[in-house]
Protein backbone atom coordinates (compact mmCIF):
# COMPACT_ATOMS: atom_id res chain seq x y z
CA UNK A 1 0.00 0.00 0.00
CA UNK A 2 2.91 2.39 0.72
CA UNK A 3 6.04 1.56 -1.74
CA UNK A 4 7.07 5.33 -2.59
CA UNK A 5 7.25 7.68 -0.08
CA UNK A 6 8.33 11.71 -1.19
CA UNK A 7 10.07 12.63 1.64
CA UNK A 8 10.27 16.70 1.78
CA UNK A 9 13.42 18.30 3.83
CA UNK A 10 14.39 21.69 4.57
CA UNK A 11 17.00 20.81 6.74
CA UNK A 12 15.31 20.86 10.26
CA UNK A 13 15.51 16.87 10.22
CA UNK A 14 12.11 16.20 11.78
CA UNK A 15 10.89 14.75 8.90
CA UNK A 16 13.97 12.98 8.42
CA UNK A 17 13.55 11.55 12.35
CA UNK A 18 10.26 10.76 11.00
CA UNK A 19 11.03 8.46 8.25
CA UNK A 20 13.73 6.87 10.19
CA UNK A 21 11.38 6.03 12.81
CA UNK A 22 8.83 4.52 9.68
CA UNK A 23 11.60 2.43 8.20
CA UNK A 24 11.32 0.44 11.07
CA UNK A 25 8.32 -0.48 10.49
CA UNK A 26 7.89 -4.16 9.19
CA UNK A 27 5.33 -3.30 5.97
CA UNK A 28 7.46 0.23 4.88
CA UNK A 29 10.89 -1.30 4.85
CA UNK A 30 10.71 -1.94 1.22
CA UNK A 31 9.40 1.09 -0.02
CA UNK A 32 11.46 3.49 -2.07
CA UNK A 33 12.08 6.88 -0.50
CA UNK A 34 12.77 9.54 -2.60
CA UNK A 35 14.30 12.71 -0.86
CA UNK A 36 13.13 16.32 -2.31
CA UNK A 37 14.58 20.05 -1.40
CA UNK A 38 12.89 22.53 -3.28
CA UNK A 39 15.52 25.84 -3.87
CA UNK A 40 12.82 29.14 -3.67
CA UNK A 41 13.50 31.92 -6.61
CA UNK A 42 15.77 34.53 -5.76
CA UNK A 43 16.86 38.06 -6.57
CA UNK A 44 19.95 37.40 -8.03
CA UNK A 45 21.94 34.65 -9.95
CA UNK A 46 24.87 34.82 -6.80
CA UNK A 47 21.91 34.48 -4.20
CA UNK A 48 20.74 31.48 -6.42
CA UNK A 49 24.35 30.45 -6.60
CA UNK A 50 24.41 30.06 -2.85
CA UNK A 51 20.87 28.70 -2.30
CA UNK A 52 21.70 26.22 -4.99
CA UNK A 53 25.20 25.17 -3.20
CA UNK A 54 23.23 24.91 0.64
CA UNK A 55 20.26 22.82 -1.19
CA UNK A 56 22.97 20.27 -2.25
CA UNK A 57 24.57 19.95 1.29
CA UNK A 58 20.76 19.86 2.79
CA UNK A 59 20.34 17.04 0.25
CA UNK A 60 23.65 15.61 1.46
CA UNK A 61 23.23 15.83 4.88
CA UNK A 62 19.50 14.20 5.24
CA UNK A 63 20.88 10.99 2.55
CA UNK A 64 23.20 10.53 5.00
CA UNK A 65 21.23 11.00 7.87
CA UNK A 66 18.25 8.23 6.61
CA UNK A 67 21.20 5.81 5.90
CA UNK A 68 19.14 3.77 4.03
CA UNK A 69 20.15 1.19 1.68
CA UNK A 70 21.46 3.15 -1.86
CA UNK A 71 19.12 1.12 -3.89
CA UNK A 72 16.05 2.11 -1.77
CA UNK A 73 16.70 6.07 -1.95
CA UNK A 74 17.21 8.87 -4.61
CA UNK A 75 17.76 12.64 -4.68
CA UNK A 76 16.34 15.59 -6.39
CA UNK A 77 17.29 19.08 -5.82
CA UNK A 78 14.48 21.43 -7.64
CA UNK A 79 14.14 24.99 -8.21
CA UNK A 80 10.72 26.49 -7.80
CA UNK A 81 7.87 27.94 -5.29
CA UNK A 82 8.00 24.68 -2.64
CA UNK A 83 4.69 24.44 -2.45
CA UNK A 84 4.20 24.01 -6.35
CA UNK A 85 7.23 21.60 -6.69
CA UNK A 86 6.40 19.36 -3.70
CA UNK A 87 3.07 18.69 -5.43
CA UNK A 88 4.08 18.20 -9.08
CA UNK A 89 7.14 16.04 -8.02
CA UNK A 90 4.57 13.64 -5.88
CA UNK A 91 2.57 13.21 -9.16
CA UNK A 92 5.64 12.38 -10.92
CA UNK A 93 6.85 9.66 -9.00
CA UNK A 94 3.21 8.70 -7.85
CA UNK A 95 3.61 8.97 -4.29
CA UNK A 96 2.02 6.53 -1.53
CA UNK A 97 2.87 8.94 1.25
CA UNK A 98 4.32 12.46 1.60
CA UNK A 99 6.50 13.35 4.41
CA UNK A 100 6.79 17.12 5.72
CA UNK A 101 7.56 19.04 8.54
CA UNK A 102 5.25 21.30 10.07
CA UNK A 103 5.53 24.53 12.09
CA UNK A 104 1.80 23.94 13.49
CA UNK A 105 0.56 27.72 12.35
CA UNK A 106 -2.82 28.39 13.00
CA UNK A 107 -5.57 29.91 10.85
CA UNK A 108 -4.58 33.14 9.13
CA UNK A 109 -1.16 32.44 10.35
CA UNK A 110 -0.60 29.83 7.33
CA UNK A 111 -1.38 32.00 4.41
CA UNK A 112 0.45 34.89 6.19
CA UNK A 113 3.45 32.85 6.42
CA UNK A 114 3.09 31.16 3.13
CA UNK A 115 3.07 27.93 4.75
CA UNK A 116 4.04 24.99 2.28
CA UNK A 117 2.93 22.11 4.52
CA UNK A 118 -0.29 23.62 4.68
CA UNK A 119 -0.85 24.25 0.89
CA UNK A 120 0.52 20.75 -0.24
CA UNK A 121 -2.55 19.07 1.91
CA UNK A 122 -4.78 21.87 0.23
CA UNK A 123 -3.53 20.88 -3.59
CA UNK A 124 -2.73 17.39 -3.42
CA UNK A 125 -4.89 14.14 -3.12
CA UNK A 126 -2.03 11.95 -1.69
CA UNK A 127 -1.62 10.75 1.84
CA UNK A 128 0.49 13.39 3.78
CA UNK A 129 2.48 12.84 7.27
CA UNK A 130 3.19 15.75 9.11
CA UNK A 131 5.43 16.49 11.58
CA UNK A 132 5.82 19.90 13.85
CA UNK A 133 8.86 21.29 14.74
CA UNK A 134 8.04 20.88 18.76
CA UNK A 135 6.93 16.89 18.52
CA UNK A 136 9.07 14.59 19.67
CA UNK A 137 9.03 11.44 17.37
CA UNK A 138 8.68 8.45 18.91
CA UNK A 139 8.87 4.46 17.76
CA UNK A 140 5.22 3.43 16.24
CA UNK A 141 3.27 0.94 18.26
CA UNK A 142 0.52 2.57 19.08
CA UNK A 143 -1.49 3.72 16.13
CA UNK A 144 -5.35 5.90 16.24
CA UNK A 145 -7.87 6.02 13.86
CA UNK A 146 -10.98 8.61 14.33
CA UNK A 147 -13.52 6.91 12.93
CA UNK A 148 -16.96 7.63 11.06
CA UNK A 149 -18.82 6.69 8.49
CA UNK A 150 -16.79 7.90 5.63
CA UNK A 151 -15.07 6.90 3.02
CA UNK A 152 -11.63 8.98 4.08
CA UNK A 153 -12.25 7.22 7.94
CA UNK A 154 -12.38 3.88 5.86
CA UNK A 155 -8.74 4.71 4.92
CA UNK A 156 -7.37 5.51 7.24
CA UNK A 157 -8.60 1.96 8.64
CA UNK A 158 -6.89 0.60 6.00
CA UNK A 159 -3.23 2.44 6.44
CA UNK A 160 -3.57 1.63 10.00
CA UNK A 161 -3.51 -2.11 9.71
CA UNK A 162 -1.06 -2.10 7.05
CA UNK A 163 0.84 0.01 9.01
CA UNK A 164 0.88 -2.26 12.29
CA UNK A 165 1.54 -5.34 10.32
CA UNK A 166 4.61 -7.51 12.05
CA UNK A 167 4.88 -4.67 14.88
CA UNK A 168 5.34 -6.75 18.07
CA UNK A 169 3.07 -5.46 21.10
CA UNK A 170 1.57 -3.23 18.49
CA UNK A 171 -2.00 -1.76 19.13
CA UNK A 172 -4.84 0.38 16.97
CA UNK A 173 -6.80 2.55 19.18
CA UNK A 174 -10.40 3.28 17.41
CA UNK A 175 -11.95 6.44 18.48
CA UNK A 176 -15.07 7.94 18.01
CA UNK A 177 -16.63 11.52 19.45
CA UNK A 178 -20.12 11.88 19.73
CA UNK A 179 -20.07 15.81 18.49
CA UNK A 180 -21.05 18.47 21.11
CA UNK A 181 -20.75 21.80 19.05
CA UNK A 182 -21.43 23.67 22.45
CA UNK A 183 -18.00 22.28 24.29
CA UNK A 184 -19.33 20.15 27.12
CA UNK A 185 -17.11 17.00 26.84
CA UNK A 186 -16.97 13.24 28.48
CA UNK A 187 -14.77 10.95 29.72
CA UNK A 188 -13.34 8.92 27.66
CA UNK A 189 -15.13 5.46 27.76
CA UNK A 190 -13.90 2.21 26.57
CA UNK A 191 -16.75 0.21 24.31
CA UNK A 192 -17.70 -3.46 23.43
CA UNK A 193 -16.88 -3.00 19.56
CA UNK A 194 -18.80 -6.14 18.63
CA UNK A 195 -22.01 -4.34 20.13
CA UNK A 196 -21.35 -0.96 18.72
CA UNK A 197 -22.36 0.07 14.99
CA UNK A 198 -19.62 2.77 14.50
CA UNK A 199 -16.90 0.16 15.90
CA UNK A 200 -18.32 -3.17 14.59
CA UNK A 201 -16.88 -3.78 11.23
CA UNK A 202 -13.75 -2.07 11.70
CA UNK A 203 -12.74 -3.89 14.95
CA UNK A 204 -14.39 -6.82 12.67
CA UNK A 205 -11.34 -6.13 9.69
CA UNK A 206 -8.90 -5.65 12.61
CA UNK A 207 -9.53 -8.99 14.14
CA UNK A 208 -8.69 -10.80 10.60
CA UNK A 209 -5.32 -9.19 11.00
CA UNK A 210 -4.61 -10.42 14.44
CA UNK A 211 -4.28 -6.30 15.42
CA UNK A 212 -4.80 -6.14 18.73
CA UNK A 213 -7.76 -2.95 18.98
CA UNK A 214 -9.41 -1.47 21.51
CA UNK A 215 -12.25 1.12 20.98
CA UNK A 216 -13.19 4.61 22.75
CA UNK A 217 -15.57 7.15 22.67
CA UNK A 218 -16.24 10.44 24.12
CA UNK A 219 -18.26 14.18 23.30
CA UNK A 220 -17.57 16.98 22.52
CA UNK A 221 -16.06 19.00 20.14
CA UNK A 222 -14.28 16.66 17.40
CA UNK A 223 -11.06 18.48 16.91
CA UNK A 224 -10.40 18.89 20.73
CA UNK A 225 -11.30 15.56 21.72
CA UNK A 226 -9.43 14.02 18.89
CA UNK A 227 -6.64 15.87 19.98
CA UNK A 228 -7.27 15.19 23.84
CA UNK A 229 -7.64 11.05 23.24
CA UNK A 230 -4.43 11.06 20.97
CA UNK A 231 -2.40 12.76 24.33
CA UNK A 232 -4.40 10.88 26.91
CA UNK A 233 -4.31 7.17 25.53
CA UNK A 234 -0.56 7.68 24.75
CA UNK A 235 -0.49 7.66 20.79
CA UNK A 236 2.41 7.43 18.43
CA UNK A 237 0.46 8.30 15.33
CA UNK A 238 -2.46 9.36 14.37
CA UNK A 239 -4.82 8.86 11.46
CA UNK A 240 -7.67 11.15 9.86
CA UNK A 241 -9.16 11.13 7.27
CA UNK A 242 -10.13 14.48 5.65
CA UNK A 243 -12.68 14.24 2.51
CA UNK A 244 -12.12 16.62 -0.39
CA UNK A 245 -15.48 18.64 -0.68
CA UNK A 246 -14.30 20.81 -3.26
CA UNK A 247 -15.50 20.32 -7.36
CA UNK A 248 -13.51 18.48 -9.61
CA UNK A 249 -13.16 22.44 -11.46
CA UNK A 250 -11.61 24.01 -8.33
CA UNK A 251 -8.97 21.27 -7.34
CA UNK A 252 -6.55 24.08 -8.17
CA UNK A 253 -7.79 26.12 -5.52
CA UNK A 254 -7.11 26.74 -1.92
CA UNK A 255 -9.92 25.32 -0.05
CA UNK A 256 -10.54 28.78 2.59
CA UNK A 257 -12.23 26.77 5.19
CA UNK A 258 -8.91 24.35 6.22
CA UNK A 259 -6.37 28.06 6.05
CA UNK A 260 -8.78 29.48 8.56
CA UNK A 261 -8.55 26.93 10.68
CA UNK A 262 -12.61 25.52 10.26
CA UNK A 263 -12.33 22.17 9.46
CA UNK A 264 -11.20 19.52 11.49
CA UNK A 265 -8.05 18.43 9.83
CA UNK A 266 -7.06 21.99 10.31
CA UNK A 267 -7.48 21.78 14.06
CA UNK A 268 -5.85 18.11 14.65
CA UNK A 269 -3.17 19.06 12.29
CA UNK A 270 -1.88 22.55 14.54
CA UNK A 271 -2.83 21.13 17.96
CA UNK A 272 -2.18 17.33 18.01
CA UNK A 273 0.86 16.25 20.49
CA UNK A 274 1.92 13.59 17.56
CA UNK A 275 2.33 13.25 14.53
CA UNK A 276 -0.38 13.81 12.06
CA UNK A 277 -1.85 11.35 9.02
CA UNK A 278 -3.87 12.96 6.82
CA UNK A 279 -5.51 10.50 3.99
CA UNK A 280 -7.95 12.38 1.59
CA UNK A 281 -10.55 10.93 -0.53
CA UNK A 282 -12.80 12.53 -2.61
CA UNK A 283 -16.14 13.46 -1.43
Amino acid sequence: MIEKILLAVSGLGHAEEMLKTLKEVPSIQRAKVTVLHVVPPQSTASAMTNKWEEGGKILANAIQSLNLDPSQVSSILRQGEPKDVVCQVADEIDADLIIMGSRGLKRLQSILANSVSQYVFQLSSRPMLLVKDDIYVKRIKRIMVALDNSDSAKHCLSLALFLLQGIPGSQLILTHINTDLRGKTSEVAEVIPEKNPIFGAAYAEAQRYGVQTRCYTSSGKPGEEICRLAEELSVDLLLLGSPDRRPSVAKSFVDIDRLIGASLSDYVRVNATCPVLLARTSA
